[in-house]
């Protein structure tokens, strides 16, 4: 139950470095999508290098805003911004790893991995009129299992949420209903359900509530031992969420030729693919008003890149391609400067 007890906010301090001068700290907000990875990376880093890393789990929402207001030094999103509104706030964005939006369920006797869904059944729950889990369309995707007419509860997120916005740009794919009456964006107006903040929030309500189905992003449900749920495809295959998944739906993404890093993984082809992945992203400024933070933020950044990956494996997220980390360092180079050098000039 290790992230039951996480809570949302670790506070890393910084220490001398040389034994002279103190470390910058490192500030930043947002997603809590990757707030497993951020703390595991977090702590590990500290005991490597003694610097020290603040970062507040509130939400993609949250994020996007205090970056624009200047209160931090990085944001953190799920949800990429287009590349028009960074120019406009004049940040640069690249995404750090790829993980999977899992529809989670409390249903007595039904093991992980043994219920099936689709995309259109999925959006019919979320838009309530799907309301017992005995419905003639659950059935039909799942024969064999013992699903009684106990009453659906639906838990989602009540804060702005880079895991909605995933999560509801899935669903606006795959039902014209969900995308005309609802869509997709980090806040939407839920039709039903309860709210609970954050992908903490939701795993503890799922858990504490008898039929109840959410979604979190996979480590949350991994490591709380949750009944995830599998899901048909595009390509119409029942597949599992687990990094082999996630890697398949993001092995076609084109980052290099993606203005602003903008890539939606969403309902991807193939026939492994985890129709509900998606990549996280770091948002900073171009023209930082404190360099010395920022450029700490990138080393943390550069080191995560280098020897992060196998937390990240560790966790089921998809470290990013080798050939995407270096461009993403010569968009560090190129757009993250003061006095027109680069804050932390990379190989």
């Amino acid at each position: 139950m290790y992230l039951s007890k996480l809570v949302s906010t670790f506070v890393i301090s910084s220490a001398l470095v040389t034994g002279i001068a103190q470390a910058a700290d490192i500030s930043g907000a947002g997603a809590t999508f990757p707030y497993p990875l951020y703390s595991k990376w977090a702590d590990t880093y500290k005991k490597e290098t003694g610097n020290g890393l603040n970062y507040q789990s509130i939400g993609s929402g949250g994020g996007i805003k205090q970056i624009k207001a200047k209160t931090v030094t990085f944001g953190a999103s799920d949800m990429p911004l287009k590349p028009e509104e960074l120019k406009e706030a004049g940040l640069v964005q690249f995404p750090t790893v790829v993980g999977g939006d899992v529809p989670v369920v409390n249903l007595e006797g039904i093991a992980s991995a043994e219920l099936v869904l689709d995309g259109p059944t999925l959006a019919k729950i979320f838009l309530g009129e799907i309301k017992t889990w005995d419905d003639a369309a659950i059935k039909a995707l799942n024969p064999t299992a013992k699903l009684s007419s106990q009453p659906i509860v639906v838990v989602r997120r009540s804060d702005g949420s880079g895991t909605t916005f995933i999560f509801t740009d899935y669903l606006s794919k795959v039902s014209p209903d969900w995308k005309a009456k609802v869509g997709a964006n980090t806040s939407v107006e839920w039709p039903v359900g309860i709210g609970a903040k954050g992908n903490e929030g939701v795993a503890n309500n799922v858990t504490q509530t008898k039929g109840s189905i959410g979604y979190v992003e996979y480590a949350y449900a991994k490591q709380n031992k949750m009944t995830a749920v599998r899901m048909i495809n595009k390509d119409g295959k029942a597949v599992s969420p687990n990094a082999e998944t996630f890697q398949a739906a993001a092995v076609n993404a084109n980052w290099e030729k993606s203005d602003g890093y903008y890539v939606i993984l969403t309902d991807e082809p193939g026939a492994n693919s985890w129709p509900i992945a998606g990549a996280t992203f770091i948002m900073m400024h171009k023209k930082p008003q404190d360099v010395a933070n920022s450029t700490e933020a990138l080393k943390f950044f550069d080191w995560a890149y280098t020897k992060g990956s196998q937390s990240a494996i560790d966790l089921d997220y998809v470290p990013m391609p080798a050939n995407v980390i270096a461009q993403i360092k010569k968009t560090w180079n190129t757009e993250i400067q003061a006095d027109g050098k680069p804050i932390y000039k990379t190989n």
